[in-house]
């Protein structure tokens, strides 16, 4: 039944996996693992991003190193404009949240400036038709990055900058649950985020 319906047949039996089939799809999961955010290829943003045909999310708190990103931009607009809808998650600056991940990395104030400067750097982004930007007040265990079936992961380590922190590059495959779990977690945060205006 499975060949004629053209997909996997652990979509339709989940539960018929045994513990070791589970692991071995969870594991397969992974693409790789930087040892650090700034041992990411520079273009592997862009490439993330301009593959996309449905979906783009980006969860973090700042993320002032896309921002800045001139590529990375640019395949976000080119892919809003084709269609896909491009949600952004910052960080509330006037938040405890914000405030305390600004502590625990040793910057104090200066992580809410970086989530007021990136804000600035997205203007012109958020006026595209497609792109939605939310602030958020959670506590925020992983940076999460994705483009359709393609995740990046970015652990946050306590008193530990983001950019020295590990990466996993994830993809969605039948069977696995891991890039599953990270998108729920986004979804969480965006349904209890406040929307940013986006045009004008």
């Amino acid at each position: 039944m499975a060949s004629r319906l053209k997909t996997d047949e652990t979509y339709l039996w989940p539960d018929a996996l045994s513990d070791d089939e589970v692991a071995s799809f969870s594991s397969s999961e992974i693409v790789t693992v930087y040892p650090h955010r700034s041992a990411v290829p520079r273009d592997a943003w862009g490439r993330l991003f301009s593959d996309a045909e449905n979906d783009i999310g980006i969860l973090v708190y700042s993320g002032m190193f896309l921002a800045e990103d001139s590529e990375a931009q640019r395949a976000l607009a080119d892919r809003a404009r084709a269609g896909v809808r491009v949600r952004l998650l910052f960080g509330d600056p006037e938040s405890p949240q914000v405030a305390e991940r600004g502590a625990d990395e040793g910057i104090g104030e200066a992580m809410a400036a970086k989530v007021r400067n990136v804000l600035v750097l997205y203007k012109r982004l958020m006026a595209i038709d497609g792109v939605e930007a939310r602030v958020h007040r959670t506590v925020l265990y992983n940076s999460i990055y994705f483009a359709d079936d393609q995740v990046f992961v970015n652990t946050h380590v306590y008193g530990v900058p983001a950019y020295d922190a590990p990466i996993w590059h994830l993809r969605r495959i039948p069977g696995g649950e891991i890039v599953g779990t990270y998108m729920e977690s986004f979804e969480r945060v965006w349904e209890g985020a406040r929307p940013l205006p986006t045009k004008g």
